[in-house]
């Protein structure tokens, strides 16, 4: 039996156990605070800059400080409404043998990536409302090298629920 709209991508025998949404509404955490204030300095010193600049009449001088303020300026949009806007455009699927994360972002396009199942596969639980189930780790590059981020499951409604289900999934791993 095969599962309208999932043809061609699980495998003999995989069955889905929950598909959801993500809360798309916006929410801080303490990662983003640094970055927003960040964004906020360097946004107000560079209008600051125009501004002072345009006062003493360097009309050209003062538009150096613009690509600054539009820096600081995205910095900010990116603290606050980002995550939100990824987690709005994203789809959860978790089925007996793998977890699967859908995204269609701008100029990333319509993206499906998977993460297997097994025995060995930590979870971690976050009981807040709404939950984040953490199941997995991708390597990211910075500017003092490499570090993990968290993949998973973020901000579910059905957080106990779900959880209880990769539990039983990994059990059953092979």
């Amino acid at each position: 039996m095969s599962t309208p709209g999932w043809e061609g991508i699980l495998e003999e025998g995989e069955e889905i156990l929950w598909q959801g949404r993500p809360d798309g509404r916006v929410s801080l955490r303490p990662s983003n605070w640094f970055m927003l204030l960040f964004g906020i300095a360097f946004g107000g010193f560079a209008l600051f800059w125009m501004v002072m600049a345009g006062a003493m009449g360097g009309g050209t001088f003062a538009l150096f400080g613009l690509p600054h303020f539009l820096i600081g300026a995205g910095l900010v949009w990116s603290a606050i409404w980002w995550s939100a806007y990824r987690r709005r455009r994203s789809w959860y699927t978790l089925t007996n043998r793998n977890a699967y994360i859908a995204t269609d972002l701008p100029i990333m396009g319509k993206r499906l990536k998977s993460w297997p199942i097994t025995r060995d596969m930590r979870l971690e639980f976050v009981d807040e409302d709404p939950a984040t189930i953490w199941f997995a780790s991708r390597l990211k590059k910075g500017k003092n090298g490499t570090y993990r981020v968290p993949v998973g499951f973020e901000r579910i409604e059905e957080g106990r629920k779900v959880y209880a289900l990769f539990r039983e999934a990994r059990k059953q791993a092979a």
